[in-house]
């Protein structure tokens, strides 16, 4: 059985840093997509960087470009999502999630993804 586990998230001021993990168990990884999703408090759930990992390419939504870095080691099957420069609209609830189907166009659609964390929640006040 797939499990992700999130950790790393909080109460950080504007401007600042969190690295948030998510550690991976019950599945070898070989061309699978993983992604980091957030969800604010009502609002739909959104992309916010994703990796192939077979090849460690990664992608990112607009608004995080150039602030949010996101990282893998395949020997922990964990990955990393380094945040810089928050801001109070960095608030929510992150999410990685596994697709194991890996179609590069669904690579930022939630939908595409099979299995998903329990969630950790970052609050960044302005």
């Amino acid at each position: 059985q797939v499990q992700l586990v999130e950790s790393g998230g909080g109460t950080v001021e504007a401007g600042g840093s969190l690295t948030l993990s998510c550690s991976a168990s019950g599945r070898t990884f070989s061309n699978d997509h993983m992604a980091w999703f957030r969800q604010a408090p009502g609002k739909e759930r959104d992309f916010v960087a994703g990796i192939r990992w077979m090849s460690g390419h990664t992608y990112y939504g607009d608004s995080v470009k150039g602030r949010f870095t996101f990282s893998r080691d395949k020997g922990k099957n964990t990955v990393y999502l380094q945040m810089n420069s928050l801001k109070p609209e960095d608030t929510a609830i992150y999410y990685c999630a596994i697709d194991p189907r890996a179609i590069l166009s669904q690579l930022r659609v939630s939908g595409a993804y099979d299995y998903w964390g329990q969630g950790t929640l970052v609050t960044v006040s302005s």
